[in-house]
């Protein structure tokens, strides 16, 4: 029997419902609460996913709603504490263990309501993609989140100039010394926040992500969720940021697949002889992983034609398995990570973070990200539930229903296209095609990106076909005996 009514009823019942289908009771039975304590656990995920979604500007506001709805929709309890102070203490005390739960509850409902878009050519594909989070410039963001001063080493001093002009130049080079010193001061001490982000490729949701200061390394991020944030037998697409042996070695030894573009930063191999050779067929093997008798990877090198220049990506499955196709397919829909971060920062209001400690910035962004993950999942399953294609879902549409909900909550809607329920079954995008290109538009200043270029690719040399040669020996070796 399902939970949730078309009806109209006052919206804080609406919530309720929302609540009801995303967190049963049943989610916290095993938490164990400080006798006197008037926040509960499950009181603590709703009051901190409401605080994160609701649209009013500043975060006091939003606790003020999200305490207000708490309290109405958990009226049998004890009301929770009043200031917002002791509502962040007690979030971050809870933080970690209540991640630990909605977390994989969100992602089993994802399974089990969007079965359809669960799989994608037979994986479960992710992509993975960083991008930095704008902060507030107050001490705690600077010293948690700015980047690491690098030493620069000084330049010689230059040749002496004439004696005429010696002083007025050392004046003009000590003020422009200054002046450049004070502006990558400046910009060196604009805190961001790095976030790296594993995005669900089949429902357009995330899965998991890492954040740290702007300088952190992605990855190194994506090294530590292949640990124990992937389901087994997974498919890792990225961009050509994502490469190297070790990286790539990494993702094979932890059971998963890729489908990764490569550039000019990537050297492959051809002809070594290591594996049964196909006109696809690269290695992977840089000198020192040869030094260490490590194997090389065998590779499939697939070129994609965008419309405007060849698109070189390799991936470690052979055609029996993925072929060409489905692996440009898969390629090509690793750009809805990027659309998800313009949702997330624009279209949510996260480009910037309104906190303005460390501690508070961290959970700020988790909550808003857990937030985003649940109404878009909840939209979803309507969509579903509507015989509507969940891909066509609009999250600027559904992002202004649910705020709509929550700023109303105590009102009742005017007809039943305005229950919450109707409202998510409606939220599509349209069927606008562009006729032209973006880069049309006269924007000011526009980033220049570096082009990735082609992978350098070689014959392998006599020397390498003998090292693969006796490697490969070794390890028939090493196979027989065990």
């Amino acid at each position: 029997m399902s939970l949730r009514t078309s009806d109209i009823v006052v919206n804080h019942e609406n919530i309720k419902q929302v609540v009801d289908l995303l967190f049963p009771r049943s989610l916290y039975a095993g938490f164990g609460v400080r006798k006197g304590s008037t926040w509960k656990p499950r009181m603590i995920v709703v009051a901190a996913l409401l605080w994160a979604v609701a649209g009013t500007s500043t975060l006091s506001d939003r606790f003020d709603i999200a305490r207000r709805i708490v309290a109405t929709i958990f009226r049998w309890q004890t009301p929770p504490g009043k200031t917002y102070q002791g509502f962040l203490g007690v979030l971050r005390n809870w933080h970690k263990k209540l991640k630990q739960v909605v977390i994989p509850h969100l992602r089993a409902l994802m399974e089990s309501s969007l079965p359809g878009q669960w799989l994608v050519a037979g994986f479960n594909v992710f992509a993975v993609d960083g991008s930095r989070v704008e902060l507030a410039r107050t001490k705690s963001l600077e010293k948690e989140f700015s980047p690491k001063r690098k030493k620069k080493k000084r330049k010689k001093a230059k040749a002496q100039q004439g004696k005429c002009n010696a002083k007025k130049t050392r004046q003009a080079d000590r003020a422009a010394q200054k002046k450049q010193a004070e502006a990558e001061a400046k910009k060196r001490n604009s805190p961001q926040m790095w976030l790296t982000l594993l995005w669900h490729v089949g429902t357009g949701l995330p899965w998991a992500w890492r954040t740290g200061p702007s300088d952190s390394s992605e990855r190194a991020h994506f090294q530590e969720m292949l640990k124990d944030e992937l389901p087994k037998n997974s498919l890792i697409t990225a961009d050509a940021g994502f490469v190297g042996y070790h990286l790539w070695r990494d993702v094979l030894d932890a059971g998963h697949h890729f489908v990764i573009r490569v550039g000019a930063n990537v050297s492959l191999i051809k002809h070594l002889g290591f594996a049964r050779q196909h006109a696809h067929t690269v290695y992977l093997w840089p000198d020192a992983a040869s030094r260490k008798k490590q194997p090389p990877l065998v590779l499939r090198l697939i070129v994609i034609n965008n419309g405007k220049h060849p698109v070189y990506v390799v991936t470690d499955l052979p055609k029996s398995e993925l072929n060409d196709s489905q692996a440009a397919q898969i390629f090509r829909a690793r750009w809805g990570i990027e659309i998800f971060f313009r949702t997330f920062k624009q279209t949510f209001g996260c480009r910037k973070l309104r906190s303005h400690s460390s501690k508070n910035a961290n959970l700020e962004l988790d909550w808003s990200m857990l937030g985003l993950w649940c109404i878009c999942l909840i939209g979803q399953q309507e969509l579903v539930e509507n015989d509507e294609d969940p891909t066509r879902q609009s999250p600027a549409a559904t992002i202004k229903a649910f705020q709509k909900m929550i700023s109303d909550y105590r009102l009742r809607p005017e007809s039943h296209d305005d229950v919450i329920w109707v409202q998510l079954r409606v939220a599509l995008l349209d069927n606008y095609k562009r006729n032209g290109p973006k880069t049309s538009r006269s924007y000011p200043v526009r980033k220049k990106h570096k082009a990735v270029g082609s992978p350098k690719i070689t014959k392998a040399s006599k020397q390498q076909i003998d090292a693969a040669k006796k490697l490969k020996s070794q390890q028939r070796e090493i196979h027989l005996t065990a």
